[in-house]
């Protein structure tokens, strides 16, 4: 019996087998395998994953989220999810998610990387910087920072 199915398309089923990926994602990657192929090839792969439920931005969404939200503030995590393409309104469908457990979130990181409240300005100014760069606002770090102070006391 012969497979119908395309080596393009073979590709992309094996690295959809691997983890979830947005259109624009899966596009950039395919495109390197793609060059030998027109463009419409690739394109109607793409629809046709898509079609048959292979190839889905929602479940890429939820995952990304899902997988980040132990290490990232909702900051950081609608960014990747913007670079990755996937459209506002599935990014307003995971940021309640994203918000109800950001604060726990943000706790459990400060507290692996710094663990005790900062004791001098520098210091303060080191864990603040630190938890922008993963993503928290800075309403949700000094909720954290002042919390730290109210358990040192």
């Amino acid at each position: 019996m012969v497979d119908s199915r395309s080596s393009l398309e073979m590709r992309a089923l094996r690295y959809l087998a691997q983890r979830e990926y947005s259109r624009r994602e899966l596009e950039q990657k395919l495109s390197v395998y793609a060059r030998s192929c027109a463009s419409e090839a690739l394109s109607t792969v793409l629809d046709k994953l898509e079609q048959n439920g292979f190839l889905s931005a929602e479940r890429a969404a939820e995952q990304i989220a899902r997988v980040r939200r132990s290490r990232f503030g909702s900051q950081r995590i609608v960014y990747e999810l913007k670079e990755k393409g996937i459209d506002e309104h599935l990014i307003g469908s995971v940021l309640p998610y994203l918000k109800q457990t950001e604060f726990d979130t943000a706790v459990k990181v400060w507290q692996k990387k710094f663990g005790r409240s900062p004791g001098s300005r520098e210091e303060r100014g080191k864990q603040v910087r630190f938890m922008l760069s993963r993503g928290f606002s800075m309403e949700i770090i000094r909720q954290v920072l002042s919390q730290a102070n109210e358990e040192s006391l």
